[in-house]
Formats: structure tokens, sequence, C-alpha cells
């Protein structure tokens, strides 16, 4: 049996995966604070003049004692109560006898260290997970990777406190890490170097959908069945997906039973690498000896903070800032994730179509990189200003989508540099160099935060897209493979 276009049924099921991959990761930022808006009527509203507190009566004859930032006065002296819930109440994490804003803060804090804890976890995994997959190959290293993050989410459902939460989200981070190496392993192997920007972008894209169906798909699960029962649903989708990566991923190109020898011919001629005989895998300290290889170390450094920050945070801000319940969060946070899925496929394209053009990698890929941070910076400046959830929304489908239209170049840049059995492991410590950006920007963000103010937020990461571009082009002068 032969099957045309093997590649692209290739590149699909780990598009699907990562689809995947983002609603699992997803999970526990959609569901950390939830609003849920309630109206009362006037005769059902007290005011305490001494505490400054409202009592509330429900429909049942129960009552609750509230504070008055969780509630807006209407003229007609009814009221629309906040009702702050998700799993930091659930599991007693915050302290709901403060007012929101305190509680918030605390909230933030507690959520800034959890995530701090799945990107060490994370980091450490990109740097090992490409080290594995160039030993055990994509097949096996995705097999791997999915058991082991598939796990960590269902496991989730049983959490009872921070230290049970934190060490799911551990295990979480050491899965979920490795298709981003292992991509970009894959991409080198199935795809010639002129499509595999496109093949990228497509992987980004993937990423976007994902982090689009996150805030829609969890939210109507939480609201149906709870957070325990959404972390098991979420993390059992990737053991499923396990069968038929197994059956059609058989082998690579050079020995697939069921790719044609057009396919074959056509992707192996592409390859510059393949012309390069028994060639070693380069060590990390031979990888870091050569100025070249910083480009994606400090072009990931100071980039993916950005991305991380609207994953981490989007549903925070959109809750605190404007003041949106579940239900709207999740018609508004798909947004920006929009923009990065067709900046994804919009960078790869372009540096693609200028190769086929007859330009060189090292104009096409810089080119592209350059666009990408020019949409981006311009656009979080604006988002400083934003007043309302449209505007805001909209400026930051702007910024992913120059953010992917870069990104997917950059992450292009060790199959540009290097033959297979290395790609892998720049590629995995470039994912290590990403993180501790991350987590160095993730450690400000509740101070700077503080108060429902995020001006300095987007000042942070507005900083952020010269120093990327200026490390890249500073450190690695020609792209092409290094000998």
């Amino acid at each position: 049996m032969k099957i045309k276009g093997l590649r692209w049924w290739v590149l699909s099921l780990i598009l699907l995966i990562t689809v995947i991959n983002y609603l699992d990761r997803g999970t526990l930022n959609y569901m950390w604070l939830t609003n849920k808006k309630i109206e009362y009527k006037a005769s059902q509203v007290a005011y305490d003049n001494i505490s400054g507190w409202y009592l509330l009566t429900n429909e049942d004859g129960s009552q609750e004692i509230v504070p008055p930032d969780a509630v807006k006065v209407k003229d007609d002296g009814s009221v629309e109560y906040t009702q702050r819930g998700g799993i930091a109440y659930d599991l007693g994490l915050v302290d709901t006898t403060l007012g929101q804003d305190e509680t918030a803060k605390q909230a933030k804090n507690l959520l800034m260290k959890i995530t701090i804890c799945f990107m060490i976890a994370y980091g450490i995994s990109q740097m090992f997970s490409g080290k594995m997959y160039d030993k055990i190959g994509t097949r096996k290293g995705f097999t791997v990777s999915v058991l082991l993050w598939g796990a960590a989410d269902a496991l989730t459902s049983l959490a009872r406190g921070l230290v049970s939460l934190s060490a799911f989200r551990i295990m979480l981070g050491l899965g979920e890490a490795g298709p981003w190496p292992g991509t970009v392993k894959s991409n080198a192997e199935w795809f010639p170097q002129n499509e595999r920007a496109f093949a990228q972008g497509l992987f980004n894209a993937s990423a976007s959908v994902g982090s689009v169906l996150a805030p829609i798909v969890i939210s109507m699960l939480y609201l149906t069945w709870g957070w325990k029962a959404t972390f098991v649903a979420v993390g059992c989708l990737g053991i499923l997906w396990l069968a038929p990566w197994l059956i059609i991923n058989k082998k690579g190109p050079k020995e697939h039973p069921w790719i044609t020898t057009q396919e074959q011919e056509y992707i192996l001629s592409g390859q510059p690498e393949a012309k390069v005989v028994n060639e070693k895998g380069k060590s990390w300290k031979e990888l870091l000896s050569n100025k070249k290889n910083y480009s994606v170390l400090l072009g990931r450094l100071f980039l993916d903070p950005i991305w991380w920050m609207f994953v981490t945070w989007l549903p925070i801000y959109l809750v605190e800032k404007f003041n949106l319940d579940i239900k709207q969060v999740a018609f508004s946070a798909w947004v920006p994730y929009a923009g990065a899925a067709l900046g994804s496929i919009l960078g790869g394209w372009l540096s693609g179509r200028l190769i086929r053009s007859g330009k060189s990698v090292n104009f096409s890929r810089k080119t592209a990189i350059v666009i990408g941070a020019c949409l981006m910076f311009p656009s979080i400046v604006g988002a400083i200003y934003a007043q309302t959830v449209l505007s805001a929304v909209v400026l930051m489908a702007v910024v992913l989508g120059g953010f992917q239209f870069t990104m997917t170049n950059i992450q292009t840049l060790p199959s540009d540099l290097h033959g297979g059995k290395s790609v892998g492991s720049l590629a995995g410590l470039g994912g290590a160099a990403a993180v501790l950006g991350t987590v160095s920007c993730m450690l400000f963000v509740p101070t700077i935060t503080e108060g429902g103010e995020w001006s300095m937020f987007f000042i942070m990461l507005a900083i952020l897209v010269p120093l990327s571009v200026l490390s890249i082009f500073v450190t690695i002068g020609k792209i092409e493979q290094i000998k």
C-alpha cells in the first residue's frame, strides 16, 4: 500500500496532538478563577452601614454577606453580584473573608508559583526531550510524551491542595514539552527545506487552534461537570490519539513502506543535510561553542515570554480588567489565538514562498522575523490603552499573530543550521532558554498587576520584542548549515 502525500498525514497527526496539548495546558488557567454573575432584586438586598458589606438573600431563603467590590448597584436598587469561584476557591487556597482585590492578589501569586513549577519542569524536559527524540526517534518520543502528560492532566482531578496541584503540573510540564523539539525534528525528517517553515507554521497554528478551543471547551465542560471531570476528560484525549500515530508513523521517509518513490525523492533531494553521510549528533558543549546557535537560544529567551504571558494570564486579565464571567471569557479569549493561527501559517508561507522564488534562506527567514516584530510592537503598546474587551482582544490578536509569524521562522533555524541528529538537541536548548525567560518575567506579574493595573505588564512585553530580534541578527550572521 502506498499513500500519496504521506508527509502531510504524519504532520496532521502532530497538529491534532498539539491541539490536545493546549487543551490540557489550559485546564488550570481557565478554571483557576471563575466569575458567576447573579441578579438580586432590591427587596433581596440589605446594606450594613457599619461594615460596608451587603447582605444578599437567595430565593431559597439562605443569605450571603459579600464585600462591596463584588456588587454593582443598579438605578432601581437591584444589584449584580459577581460570585468568585474556581479551583482556587474550591480547594480553599484563598482567604474568602478578604475583599476581592486582596483575594485576587492571593490567587495570582499562587497561580504564578504553580506555573513556575510547571515551566521549570517544562524547560528541563525541553533539554532532555530534544536529546531523547534524537536518540529514540519521533515515533517513540511522542508516545512517551503523550502518555506522561495525559496521565498528569487526568490525575490532577485528585489534587487536594497546593502541593499535589503543583506536583501534577510538574508532571504535565515534563510530558508536554516534548512535541516542540520533536516536531522540529520530525519536520526536518519529513520535509524538504523549502517546506519546513510552512510545516512549522502549521504546527504553531495548531497550538493556536488549541488555544482558541480551550476557553470554549474547558468552560463548557466546567459548567457541565465541574473541574475534576474536566481534567479527566481532557487528559484522556491524548491516549486515544496514540493508536493512529503508531499505525501511520511506522518509519521515517527513507524506510517507510507506504511512501511513494516520487515523494521520497522529493523530500530527500530537498534536504541539504541529507548529503552528509554518517553525521554524529553534536553534544550540548559543541552546540554552545558556536555563536550561530545562540540565535535560537537568545531569540527564544526574549520572545517566548510574550506567548506564555498570554497563555497564563489572559483569563485573569479579562476577569479582573473587564469583570467578565466564565461564559464571557470563553467567547472573548479565543480571539487572540485566532490571530496567532493566521500568523503561524502566513509566517511559514512567506519564507517558503521567498525561498521558492529564488531568495536565499538567510534573506527569507530574516525578512519574516522582522515583519512579525513590526506587527507585535505597536499592537502591544496599543493594548495598554484598550478600554473595551473588543479592542483589547483584537489588538492581542495582532500581537500573537506577529509573534507566531516570527516564532515559526525562529523555530525553523535549528534545521537550517544542523543535520537531523542535532536538530532536536538545539531545539530543546532553545526551549529551555524560552522557559528561563518566561519564569523570569512570570515573577514580576503579581506585583506589576496589583490592584488590577496591567499597563506595566504590556510595557514589559513590548521591551522583549526588539531584544529578541537584535539578539538573533547579532549572533547568527548568515543562515546556513554549520560545517
